[in-house]
């Protein structure tokens, strides 16, 4: 299960990597609704590999049949090799762009506000939200948290849904079920 669970999980962990590393230096250009938009295209996409990671499972470790629990197992390990990928990267790139990304984040969403009709009152307070936001972001700890919780809910979906396509029981388990029903 481990070479399963570390092959695709890095390899997903890589493309939503990559992706993030291509985007960040056009991001100003981008946009920040358009960047999250692209952001979360490409976790889905990535993890498609959670359903390949847990099928392949199924059918070369686990002899052709795997049960619910399992394969949400394999699949929800994928996700957070690939989760912990993404956040080592974001932290990274944080490393070297932090208080100017933080700058241009707060800015836009002052902005976004005021263009949404926000008070004067409204605009001090969101002001004051994202400044603790700020100071809280720069902890690595929760930096790293909040990241890690960026895609980890895509691939816990999408291995539960992995899981209720590719759970099989063996042949003769499905007959003896049926017979205690009878």
């Amino acid at each position: 299960m481990r070479k399963t669970v570390l092959t695709f999980g890095l390899i997903s962990g890589i493309v939503m990597s990559a992706m993030l590393l291509l985007t960040m230096p056009f991001q100003a250009r981008i946009g920040f609704e358009a960047g999250a938009v692209i952001g979360y295209a490409t976790m889905v996409a990535a993890s498609l590999l959670v359903y390949f990671g847990a099928r392949r499972y199924r059918d070369t470790v686990a002899g052709g049949s795997v049960s619910f629990g399992r394969a949400f197992a394999v699949g929800a390990l994928i996700a957070v090799v690939a989760g912990a990928c993404y956040t080592a990267t974001w932290e990274a790139i944080y490393a070297r762009i932090g208080p100017e990304f933080d700058a241009r984040y707060r800015a836009h969403a002052l902005e976004r506000a005021q263009a949404h009709g926000a008070t004067p009152a409204e605009l001090a307070r969101k002001k004051a939200d994202l400044d603790e936001f700020a100071a809280q972001y720069h902890n690595v700890a929760i930096n790293a948290a909040m990241t890690f919780l960026e895609p980890l809910p895509v691939g816990l979906i999408a291995a539960l849904v992995s899981a209720g396509l590719l759970r099989r029981r063996r042949s003769g388990q499905a007959s003896a079920d049926f017979a205690r029903v009878s």
